[in-house]
């Protein structure tokens, strides 16, 4: 294997002539030069040089390896560079998936952060929620994933590096002119009556879940992934809904009333990468950012 050391030995010989004067422009000794250049023809697996008395030439196989290797050389600084710009993070790439909430919420203000602290890194953003995020990323399809469970499911992320950020508390929502509008917390069975409308696959599950352990199954009228729609369909009194608070953070609450359901439901914010990439600076610093932004 050709090393990049003896192709600069090998430079230095074709510039200045001689092992001693290649010795004294790389620092070294002259019996330093001579090893590496014997290694380098035992790698070539011919000869690279032509020693005539003082004089010293290279063969056709030496001028070859000659004009290659000053690209090379190129190449391999330029990339040394780069990644020492990656390491010390003024340059950089993470690719980020979150979940609607998550990316109006939580993303925003991490990301901004992390562009004053480190403007070479570069952040693009998809939405997805999990579990399909999460796939995302042991894909290779992304670096970091904003994602949420209920509970703690045994196994679910073993593999992964899981940073928590925050617990989510669900909140219910009804119509403004609502029996219970008023009032400051009300049992889930209370509720049991109602039409509801539902939200992503994952929350739908833990709704139904939630009710059928306070001992009745919700009638599910709409089922939407929309927030917002679900705030429109609540208000104009087609049914009732659980909510994520992070949620509602970012939507008008026009026409309804927010209640707090009990037993208290919530949901673990999480962010998640791969063991290797956690390593990576632009996805630690990213993941920090995360953790900073999410409220305490």
């Amino acid at each position: 294997m050709i090393e990049a050391r003896h192709l600069r030995v090998l430079r230095a010989v074709a510039t200045t002539g001689s092992f001693s004067a290649a010795a004294r422009e790389l620092g070294c000794t002259q019996p330093a030069v001579s090893q590496q250049m014997k290694a380098l023809e035992a790698s070539a697996g011919t000869p690279l040089l032509i020693r005539t008395g003082r004089e010293m030439r290279l063969t056709q196989a030496g001028e070859a390896l000659v004009r290659h290797a000053s690209g090379i050389l190129a190449g391999l600084t330029a990339a040394e560079e780069e990644v020492a710009a990656i390491a010390g993070l003024r340059a950089g790439r993470v690719r980020l998936v979150s979940f609607p909430s998550g990316s109006s919420t939580l993303v925003p203000g991490a990301l901004a952060a992390l562009r004053a602290a480190h403007p070479g890194t570069q952040v693009s953003l998809v939405e997805a929620e999990p579990p399909r995020s999460v796939e995302m990323l042991r894909d290779g399809d992304c670096d970091i994933a904003l994602a949420f469970r209920y509970g703690t499911a045994g196994g679910e992320w073993d593999d992964l590096v899981v940073r928590p950020l925050l617990k989510d508390r669900l909140t219910g929502l009804v119509p403004e002119g609502h029996r219970l509008a008023g009032a400051g917390a009300v049992g889930i069975g209370e509720l049991a009556d109602e039409p509801w409308i539902a939200g992503c696959p994952r929350c739908r599950r833990q709704l139904v879940e939630v009710c059928e352990d306070s001992g009745f199954t919700p009638r599910i009228d709409f089922a939407t992934d929309d927030y917002p729609a679900v705030i429109g369909l609540v208000g104009a009194g087609l049914g009732v809904a659980v909510l994520p608070e992070l949620a509602l953070e970012s939507v008008r609450r026009k026409g309804v009333r927010t209640v707090m359901v009990e037993p208290a439901v919530e949901r673990e914010i999480v962010a998640l990468t791969l063991p290797d990439l956690a390593r990576v600076p632009a996805v630690a610093a990213t993941m920090d950012q995360l953790s900073l932004a999410a409220p305490r």
